[in-house]
Formats: structure tokens, C-alpha cells, sequence
């Protein structure tokens, strides 16, 4: 994984934009229909999946409410019984305490991201565990022992994370590291006798630091190469006696490496011909290797038997791409998500021992036919510079050549973000009301090579900008069933900053805009970066500029400053609680349009921050933008 994932954090692409057939969409088994918003927002959402120590249930968090609770499903039945009913934050499952039936999660106020931890007891008493109203708490794992486990908090300095020790029988944390340097913890071994720490410096020079709790307790460098390079701790081995780590040495992708703790000693351990080796992990008593490889946006899994070096196959499933893959304790039990575009993300557990699988989940709101749903097409293009992208091609049920739709480009976060061939509510019901989605990775997204992810530093509202009217232009020339003269252009956060450049710089290019929280001011926002982002705040620097020394350029790429240029009709939606780009970003934009005579609409939450999580908002937000491009793009020209 790339640090440009960092700046996916920083800029992350919303939730509810989350992008591969190359088959044409399944002949529906009854009539054709469209849906609501509020149908497609009924299909579930679940994440996590802790086992408890008997290995009979889950803990997981799921937004069947409208908002996202903690629950936990008995494995054998799937019912599902809450553990938390907020009704005003959300909510999120990180475990069950070992041993006991108390569980863990985590929640912030209104989308601040300050997050606190929490515990709830079998009675459902609620202990808070994170003290100061401003300090963050991010959950690190259980050590292995099961005895203890670790967090980062940075009430000491808000800009900083130190990493804490806690005791599960009294609940009392202990410092184990004072983080003085910026650095970012990155794992722990089993024996509790080391520690991994990182340094970003930016996009592709990453270090990797060791500590010896045995010893001095002092971060060493163990990434001692010259030159920018990427090191990232990927796991300990099960005996503690070797780190295998993450790197792109002399390389586009990232491989495996291994790190000898005694000796220092290294060796490479598995380099693919092409794409990134994305994780590496062990189950609980290391009998199985679980590895992801990034192909092509899709993560091809392999589970090895550490044992025997067989490969573990997985039962017959449906088409889909394999995610979140865990183990029980014993290892008889693998909980794990499948999910394709067409299809919702739902969880599995399957019995090594049986071999079957259990489906525990059925997400998709049984009010839409699944046969009403499109797969995408994968799209190979070259830019005006020869470079090759990619994107997802999504078409409606109800185009031909003889009933041609109007279309609408998605630009992801990040900007080192992905697009993957993954289920999302909105976009399978903007596809539904009649829009094609052209899904894109473009210059600077993750996961295609370093060269590729490194093609947009510093040129932003430039040449990721000439993909994303190539991509137009292909759509123009390629696709007979879209409407050339109705393209419009759609994004969330750094994508929001896309569609504002494609406006304000190629103001011909796009028949509307579809803005969710975008950056428009690169100047404000890299002067207003949370402290709890300090470790990567010279990462940001290099990719998108540095406000201290390129002001001038900043200003030149930011669209506030060039609202003049902006014809074309625009929505605008904004978290009023957002700590990445905060309001008045989107304050000013609206202003600026509408001063110039342009026409800007504009949906403001009070109760949400990057990202939209409530289902409500979400509705509300997603009605208001099919309004808009009914009347402005598909309506225009008609």
C-alpha cells in the first residue's frame, strides 16, 4: 500500500462513492423499474467481524438503522442482536475483550473524527476509556497473549500519537513510547518485544524504525537504502524472530521483504512480475500465510498452510472480489466479505473443517431486483500524452444506440485513491434513474505502478485534469449509447476538487458539475491541516505544494480564486463538522459562483463531517443531486 493512501485519509473519497465485468448488464427476470434513493440506501452496510472466544459470534458494526450501531450475529443462526442504538453518532465495532463478552468500539461527535474508545459490558454498561474532550484514540490490536492491548493517543501533543499498553484486568494504560519524532506506529510483535514505527517524508520515501523494548526502547532505522524509497512493516512472524516488511526498491511495485531481528540479515520473499503486493498476515497460531496482491483494482488472495505450503481453496463462490479475510483463534473458522459492483458487500464464515460457508448476511434490499443492477466494463485509454488509465464503464439498463443517455464522469479521493469494482447505493442508482458512470483512475491513483502514482505530483488542474476530458472524449468517440453533448462530471473530496478545477479551468469541457465537499482553496486547506496530521504533512507538501513557499502556484490551481471562469451549473454538498476541508471552502465557492451569475446549489449538514454516514443526509443528499442533473443535464438540450 502506497503512502499516497495517506493522502487518502487526508483526502479521503467518500463512503458513499465507493466505485469488472466486461459483459453487457443480465437480461432482468422481471420488468425493468426504477428505484428511490431510499431503496438503494436500504441495502446494508457492514464492517468488521470479531470473533468472541467461543467462536460462536461475531461483533460487527452495520447502518441498518440509518446510522451505523455495533452488533453482534450468532454464527450459527446469523441473528443479529444490537449492542449500541445511537441515534446520533455513529458507531464502530472494534471487539470483543478476550475472555469475556464485553466489547470494545469506537465514536466521535457529529463526523469530527476525533475519535474515543469505548467499552460496554454484558449488562450494557458503557465505560469510556479515552480521556479529554480533544484527544483522539486509535485502537492498535490485542497483544497476543491476550493479556493486554494497544492504543494511540495524543492528548500529550495533539500533534502526535504516543503509543499506550493497557491492562485488560484493570483497564489502566501504560506509556510504552513518547513520540517526539512524528513517527507512526505500524505493529507490534508477538512476543511484545518489538515495535515498528514509520516516517513519511512524502509520497515515495517512506522509513521503517525498529524498537527493542528490551533494550533502550530507542526507534533504530532499519531502512538504510538511499534515495527515495518505500518501506512499510507488513508483519511479524509468528515466532517474533523476523519483520517482513513492504518495498519498492529498485522496483514499480511494491514486494516482500524480510528483516532478521538478530541479525539484520535480509531476503527478498516474494516479488510479483507485475502489480503491488498489498498485506501479508499470519492466523493466531501461524498455521496459514494470508496474502492480498493488488491486480488491476481487484486483490487476488492466497492462503498458504505454513505447514505443508499448500495453498488453501476457498469453496465455490459467487463472482465478487474477496476482502477483510480473519481467522478465529482456533483457525477452524475464516469470517471474510465478498462484494462486486452488482453486488452488495456481504459476510461470510466459512468451516475449514466442514467445508462449507456460511453466508450471514443478504444486504441488498430485497425491494430491488438484483437483475436491475449493471456490472462495469474495464476500459483501457491513452491521454492526450500517451499515457494508459483506466476506468469502470457502468451502463444502463435502458441505453442503445436508438436511446442514448447523458453521462457522468467519477473522479475518486485521494488523489492517491482507487477505483474498484465495488458496490455502491448512489452509484448503481444514478445508473438506474438513466446515467451512465464512467468510473476513472486517472493519473496519481494508487495501485498501478509508482511511475503512474507519482505522473500528478504538483500538477493538479492539469494533467489529471486532460484525463479526466480524455476520458470524455473516448466517451464521445467509443460508446454510441451516451449522449455526447450531456457529460457531466461527479466527485467527493479531492474529486470534489476535480470537478471544481474542470469547471473553473476547462470551463467548455462539462455540461454540469456534481461537487461533494471538494477542496477549492489547495491555500487555506494546506494551512488548516489537523494536528493529528503533522507526521504527514510534508507528504501532502510534495504531492500538492507547500502553502509556506507556493502560494502562488496553489492559488493558481485552487478554483475559488478563478469562479470567474465557472459557466456551467454546479451542486455543491458540505459537512458542516468537516476537519479536512472545512465549510467555509464550500461557503466561499457557492458565494463566488453565484456572484459571477452562475448557477451553484447547495446542501449543508449540520451533523456530519467527510463524508456523509447518516442515512438520512444521504438521502436527502442524493435526491438533490438526481434533481439537479435532471434538470440540467439530461433536461437541458431536450
Amino acid at each position: 500500500m502506497k503512502v499516497r493512501l495517506l493522502l487518502l485519509f487526508f483526502l479521503f473519497s467518500i463512503l458513499l462513492l465507493t466505485a469488472c465485468s466486461t459483459q453487457e448488464p443480465a437480461e432482468p427476470e422481471v420488468p425493468f423499474q426504477a428505484y428511490t434513493i431510499d431503496q438503494f440506501l436500504k441495502t446494508t452496510s457492514v464492517g468488521g467481524g470479531d470473533f468472541n472466544s467461543g467462536e460462536s459470534k461475531l461483533l460487527v458494526h452495520s447502518n441498518e438503522t440509518g446510522i451505523f450501531n455495533a452488533y453482534i450475529i450468532d454464527i450459527a443462526t446469523g441473528e443479529k442482536t444490537p449492542v449500541t442504538e445511537s441515534d446520533t453518532e455513529s458507531v464502530f465495532a472494534v471487539g470483543f475483550v478476550p475472555g469475556t463478552e464485553n466489547v470494545l468500539f469506537t465514536s466521535d461527535k457529529g463526523g469530527n473524527e476525533i475519535n474515543h474508545l469505548f467499552m460496554q459490558d454484558i449488562e450494557g454498561v458503557v465505560k469510556e476509556l479515552t480521556e479529554g474532550e480533544e484527544t483522539r484514540e486509535s485502537f492498535y490490536g490485542f497483544s497476543h497473549d491476550l493479556k493486554s492491548f494497544f492504543t494511540g493517543n495524543n492528548g500529550r501533543d495533539a500533534r502526535f500519537m504516543d503509543v499506550y499498553e493497557w491492562d485488560l484486568e484493570t483497564l489502566n494504560p501504560k506509556l510504552i513510547y513518547t513520540n517526539e519524532d512524528g513517527l507512526d506506529f505500524s505493529g507490534m510483535s508477538r512476543d511484545k518485544r518489538w515495535m515498528t514505527l514509520q516516517r513519511t517524508h512524502n509520497d515515495f520515501d517512506s522509513d521503517l524504525y525498529l524498537v527493542d523494548r528490551n533494550g533502550n526502547g530507542k526507534p533504530v532505522m532499519i531502512s538504510i537504502e538511499e534515495g527515495e524509497i518505500n518501506h512499510y512493516a507488513a508483519a511479524f512472524t509468528p515466532d517474533s524472530s523476523t519483520l517482513l516488511y513492504l518495498t519498492d526498491k529498485d522496483s514499480d511495485w511494491l514486494y516482500l521483504m524480510s528483516y532478521d531481528l538478530e541479525t539484520g540479515e535480509r531476503a527478498e520473499v516474494f516479488r510479483p512480475e507485475k502489480w503491488d503486493v498489498s498485506y501479508i498476515s499470519y492466523t493466531y497460531n501461524g498455521k496459514y500465510q494470508i496474502m492480498g496482491v493488488n491486480e488491476n483494482a481487484v486483490t487476488r488472495l492466497v492462503i498458504t498452510n505454513s505447514e505443508t505450503g499448500e495453498k488453501l481453496e476457498l469453496p465455490n463462490l459467487p463472482a465478487g472480489d474477496v476482502s477483510g479475510v480473519t481467522f478465529s483463534r482456533s483457525e477452524k473458522l475464516m469470517r471474510f466479505y465478498l462484494v462486486n459492483d452488482d453486488a452488495p458487500s456481504n459476510l461470510f464464515v466459512y468451516n475449514l473443517e466442514s467445508g462449507e460457508a456460511r453466508q450471514l448476511t443478504d444486504n441488498l434490499n430485497p425491494e430491488i431486483h438484483a437483475g436491475h443492477l449493471v456490472s462495469s466494463e474495464l476500459i483501457n485509454m491513452h491521454a492526450r500524452d500517451g499515457l494508459e488509465f483506466y476506468g469502470y464503464l457502468y451502463k444502463p439498463v435502458q441505453a442503445s444506440a436508438e436511446n442514448k443517455v447523458p453521462a457522468l464522469l467519477q473522479i475518486h479521493g485521494g488523489p492517491g485513491g482507487q477505483s474498484r469494482p465495488r458496490y455502491s447505493g448512489s452509484k448503481q442508482f444514478m445508473v438506474n434513474h438513466g446515467y451512465a458512470i464512467f468510473d476513472l483512475n486517472y493519473r496519481g491513483s494508487s495501485g498501478f505502478g509508482r511511475a503512474f502514482s507519482m505522473a500528478d505530483d504538483q500538477k493538479h488542474g492539469k494533467e489529471p485534469l486532460w484525463d479526466c476530458v480524455d476520458a470524455k472524449d473516448w466517451l464521445k468517440e467509443n460508446v454510441d449509447w451516451v449522449d455526447p453533448d450531456k457529460i457531466g462530471i461527479l466527485g467527493g473530496s479531492y474529486g470534489g476538487y476535480m470537478v471544481m478545477a474542470a469547471l473553473a479551468f476547462q470551463p467548455e469541457e462539462f455540461a454540469v458539475g456534481v461537487n461533494l465537499f471538494g477542496v477549492t482553496n489547495w491555500v487555506r486547506t494546506l494551512k488548516s491541516i489537523p494536528p493529528w496530521w503533522e507526521s504527514f504533512k510534508f507528504a501532502l507538501y510534495r504531492e500538492l505544494g507547500n502553502p509556506e513557499t507556493q502560494e502562488d502556484m496553489l492559488r493558481e490551481i485552487s478554483p475559488l480564486f478563478h469562479a470567474e471562469n465557472i459557466t456551467k451549473p454546479v451542486i455543491v454538498l458540505q459537512g458542516a463538522n468537516d476537519p479536512r476541508v472545512l465549510q467555509v471552502e464550500s461557503d466561499e465557492m457557492v458565494e463566488a459562483v453565484r456572484e459571477k451569475g452562475g448557477i451553484a446549489e447547495y446542501v449543508l449538514f449540520d451533523d456530519e463531517g467527510h463524508g456523509f454516514s447518516k442515512t438520512a443526509n444521504q438521502i436527502s443528499g442524493w435526491n438533490a443531486v438526481l434533481a439537479f442533473v435532471d434538470k440540467h443535464l439530461k433536461a437541458e438540450t431536450e
